[in-house]
């Protein structure tokens, strides 16, 4: 069985492209960072070293369904 040098070659190409693929998503993925500026009320992340998003911290939310069984038992009269 004979393998040819193209077959080899394109191969070769493809491993290296799927590893600057896998290398890239890596280091482009959100990476949390803190801020100073902003303070402890605010969550950043910066993606790929350049791309810096802050947004509010998300407060702790209460359940909905410990909310709508307060409201659903109501007393009976009797």
């Amino acid at each position: 069985m004979t393998i040819s040098r193209l077959s080899l070659k394109a191969l070769a190409i493809a491993v290296v492209v799927a590893t600057l693929a896998g290398a890239t998503l890596l280091l482009a993925r959100p990476q949390p960072i803190e801020s100073a500026v902003l303070g402890t009320d605010w969550e950043c992340t910066q993606t790929a070293f350049v791309l810096t998003t802050c947004a509010p911290r998300v407060q702790q939310a209460i359940p909905a369904a410990e909310t709508s069984r307060k409201e659903a038992i109501r007393p009976t009269r009797g």
